[in-house]
């Protein structure tokens, strides 16, 4: 059960209009490495997660406090939105080409589609998709793609604050890193935790199954020679690294019978 309180987690108001800013922060809203993506992914795991309470509580209270973030930067472009012209003609966008750049840069769909607030699509249009996200069953797995999310977010959240120098925008950006870096470290050590206890692949209950002889073979099908880099050296699960150069095909030719050419329109 979740309850909203219409307090903001954190202030989300810039000094000025800027539907260009807007725009870029769709791409931290609703693009693939979003907060909507954390939002849902987080949430998800923890609905799944039927083992040690202590990871499930963490991944809801996350997912929970990415809900806030979602809220922080939709209230953010809405302000950004304000004012923006909509109606300009084109005689007047000749006559003027800074207006005639915001219009060009703005995101149609802002106005559109949303009535100049943000909607749940990355800067380009493209709407967001439960195929982002990723909840998997397996904690290690899925703490592994949470600090890949919280690192991608975290990038494109330092690159959006330096295509601008609006202070409200900066101060917003300022406050999501922050979390972003708590965020990595949490879900580094609840992997850390896990993989001492199920271990460092996954799933790890299948190496009696799997063809061991090439479970550590730094099989090198590049000619720059770069995986030979690691040969000798031990792995995280304490096996060495072996390598091989131009490893050989050794599944032989395939021989599959042709299909009905009832299916075809041809004789191929």
């Amino acid at each position: 059960m979740f309850k909203h309180t219409r307090k903001l987690q954190y202030n989300a108001k810039p000094d000025r209009p800027d539907p260009l800013m807007a725009r870029r922060l769709q791409e931290s809203l609703g693009g693939q490495w979003g907060e909507v993506t954390g939002m849902m992914s987080y949430l998800s795991q923890g609905w799944a997660s039927t083992g040690d309470e202590k990871y499930k509580d963490l991944l809801l209270a996350t997912g929970t406090e990415e809900m806030a973030h979602v809220e922080m930067i939709s209230t953010m472009i809405a302000y950004l939105l304000e004012g923006a012209p909509m109606h300009a003609t084109e005689e007047e966008m000749r006559k003027d080409p800074a207006l005639a750049a915001v219009i060009g840069g703005m995101d149609p769909e802002h106005a559109i589609v949303h009535g100049m607030t943000a909607g749940l699509n990355n800067p380009n249009g493209a709407a967001w998709n439960a195929g982002y996200t990723t909840s998997s069953g397996n904690l290690v797995a899925d703490m592994r793609f949470n600090v890949v999310r919280e690192s991608e977010a975290r990038l494109q959240v330092s690159r959006l604050y330096y295509m601008t120098e609006d202070k409200g925008v900066r101060d917003m950006l300022r406050f999501l890193l922050a979390r972003e870096t708590q965020h990595q470290l949490q879900f580094i050590k609840a992997q850390e935790e896990l993989e001492e206890k199920y271990g460092v692949i996954v799933p790890g209950d299948m190496k009696d199954i799997e063809h061991q002889e090439f479970s550590h073979v730094l099989m090198d099908f590049s000619d720059g020679g770069g995986a030979k880099a690691f040969e000798g050296q031990t792995a995280k699960d304490g096996e060495k690294f072996t390598y091989q150069a131009d490893p050989e095909a050794m599944g032989g030719l395939p021989k599959n019978k042709p299909a009905d050419k009832r299916l075809h329109n041809n004789q191929g």
